[in-house]
């Protein structure tokens, strides 16, 4: 804090800004932590009802997987059956339930000041669970996300909140969904921060905690106890132990740009079929059941195959068909615009390829090295390096894993940030016309005070001045550059007002005299003033609204003019910030004897009224 401005008592900055609309906010995350826990009860119940129907012929919500299911050459007709429903939904139900859903949650988030229609809510857990329960070999995650998020946004439709605090809540219900499904409140609030809120405001933390915390105390009672695969494997690891896991991230990062390279190259090819994309779910299905016939293993959620992975009790060649079918049917399905999530199959791929991996590794089992895989896959690529390695340790319940995981992740999301321009989630947004960044930096123009930009001393007009005078000030004789305007000040230093040539012509045309005092023509105007101990984001927005190129700086204790900032003082706040960026140069030299020699730098000049020399 400004000493010197605490001292006059001027000084209301905060780190955090945050009011009663917090508590507000807060109070509505337990509605949306409660609907997103119901949200994900519902869609396993009916996932699970989908499978038994589809496969078992049964009517139950018990949980169904088809690892172990014996699938003849009619199973190929089930996902077909399911990718033609769910294009009619698409179609006549609500285009919203097409892709993996995190997508279309920042598209609801940037493009529909985050307001989500109803039939969303209940097309999108619908059509995922009919995909899903005819074999698609997707995750739940991604649907619940997107209806958790709906939910959300649907309740704060009913009160009287900005596009923001929508966003909160559509953020907080959606962290709530995934929460429920799997039983991570920490990486829930990390995925929010990281993919969908775009801001750190205690205004959309605090929400989402709440909404997280009320879903997990929600979910032993809806959906069961967690953690959803307990693994305490974790391996004494040597002092290069972590050398290894970098390397499994890297690998995981390949894995990564490779799976969203072929998804969005099947996309184009989708897209240059003579058919409605209505059809294009069905498609995929044959594919999927193809697919299933060779492993059922790879169709449906495939949380079975998560848990044995990370168990370590899959073999060698079970795993390597796994990861070859899940590989081609996952990407070939969601491609096709279904309804299915991505989280739950990047986990199960990531796994497959740790699992190989552990058998060439020398030291930790299969079971760890899955583990390691799986986050570092997850992490590069969604591109939420913090996310995933939380979520491994909330998913095993093992702490010890972290700093293995921890380096994995990062290792992952560097490969992939270098060679991909976007991620799984933002190309599809960028087909669109959209663009999203992801890197979150300190604003200058909310850390600089206009005092350090500010030009003084600056040239002023006396308010006795008439205005024939002042209009000869600026039609002196030629080669003297002169401003746009200039201060009015009276005889104590105190701002009376701007003057320019426009307003000092208008003065002698509007009828007078021209003897007319600068004073007197200001003294009816308001004055748009700043002062040196504010924040420049502070003035730059009121010069936005009120349309004003330069504005003077008063002292707040005497009312006198410091200084003078122009609209171009405020541009170079970003102009200095991405200076700092590119200029690279030796702090210290080599040795600490050698006393370096003063180093020229270059240095923009102001003149006083702000302007460049």
């Amino acid at each position: 804090m400004d000493s010197a401005s605490s001292r006059e008592g001027h000084d209301t900055l905060r780190d955090f800004t945050a009011d009663r609309r917090l508590l507000a906010l807060s109070a509505m995350g337990l509605v949306t932590g409660t609907f997103g826990a119901m949200a994900a009860w519902a869609l396993l119940k009916l996932i699970a009802l989908i499978t038994n129907l589809a496969y078992f012929h049964l009517i139950s919500t018990e949980a169904a997987y088809l690892s172990h299911a014996r699938l003849g050459p009619g199973s190929i007709l089930v996902p077909v059956l399911g990718g033609v429903l769910v294009g009619f939904i698409a179609r006549y139900g609500s285009d919203k339930v097409r892709g993996h859903g995190i997508p279309e949650a920042l598209e609801a988030i940037l493009v529909g000041r985050s307001r989500i229609e109803p039939k969303v809510a209940f097309w999108k857990p619908l059509s995922s669970a009919i995909a899903i329960g005819t074999g698609g070999p997707f995750g739940a995650e991604g649907p619940i996300i997107m209806t958790g998020g709906a939910l959300g946004s649907l309740f704060a439709q009913f009160f009287r909140l900005s596009s923001a605090e929508r966003k909160t809540l559509l953020a907080a219900g959606a962290a709530a969904g995934m929460t429920g499904i799997f039983g991570t409140p920490v990486a829930a609030v990390l995925l929010a921060i990281e993919v969908m809120l775009f801001e750190w405001k205690p205004r959309s933390f605090v929400p989402v905690i709440v909404s997280v915390i009320v879903a997990i105390a929600w979910r032993p009672w809806l959906v069961g106890p967690w953690p959803l695969f307990p693994h305490t494997g974790i391996p004494a690891m040597p002092w290069w132990g972590l050398a290894l896991c970098a390397g499994v991230g890297v690998v995981a990062g390949l894995q990564s740009a490779i799976t969203t390279g072929a998804l969005y190259w099947f996309e184009e090819l989708y897209e240059r079929l003579p058919i409605h994309w209505m059809w294009w779910p069905a498609l995929g299905g044959i594919i999927v059941g193809i697919g299933g016939l060779i492993d059922p293993a790879s169709l449906g959620v495939g949380y079975d195959s998560i848990g044995a992975l990370i168990n370590g009790t899959v073999r060698m060649h079970a795993v390597i068909a796994l990861l070859l079918v899940k590989s081609i049917i996952w990407v070939v399905a969601l491609a096709s615009g279904t309804s299915g999530g991505t989280l739950a199959p990047l986990l199960l791929m990531g796994g497959a390829v740790g699992t190989l991996e552990a058998h060439v590794l020398p030291f930790g089992d299969p079971g760890f090295w899955a583990l390691i895989a799986m986050a570092a896959a997850l992490g590069g690529t969604l591109r939420c390096p913090l996310t995933a390695m939380l979520f491994a340790v909330e998913l095993t319940g093992d702490v010890r894993a972290m700093p293995a995981v921890a380096v994995a992740c990062g290792a992952s999301f560097a490969v992939t940030v270098l060679l991909m321009r976007r991620s799984i989630l933002t190309e599809r947004l960028a087909r669109r016309g959209r663009h999203l960044t992801y890197e979150y930096t300190v604003d200058p123009f909310e850390v600089m005070r206009v005092r350090e930009i500010m030009a003084h001393p600056v040239q002023t007009l006396p308010g006795s001045l008439s205005t024939e005078e002042a209009l000869a000030f600026f039609d002196s004789e030629p080669g003297i550059k002169r401003h746009k305007s200039y201060p009015v000040v009276d005889e104590s230093g105190r701002v009376l007002g701007m003057m320019s040539r426009s307003d000092a012509l208008r003065g002698s045309r509007g009828g007078g005299t021209g003897a007319e005092t600068l004073r007197e023509r200001l003294d009816s105007g308001e004055v748009c003033v700043g002062y040196p101990e504010e924040l420049v984001g502070q003035l730059a927005d009121r010069m936005v609204s009120l349309d004003i190129g330069r504005v003077p700086i008063v002292d707040r204790a005497t009312g006198k003019l410091a200084g003078l900032v122009a609209r171009s003082d405020v541009l170079r706040v970003r102009a200095h910030a991405a200076q700092l960026e590119r200029e690279r140069g030796r702090v210290m030299g080599m040795s600490w004897l050698q006393r370096r020699a003063p180093r020229k730098r270059s240095q923009v000049t102001l003149d006083a009224n702000g302007d460049l020399d």
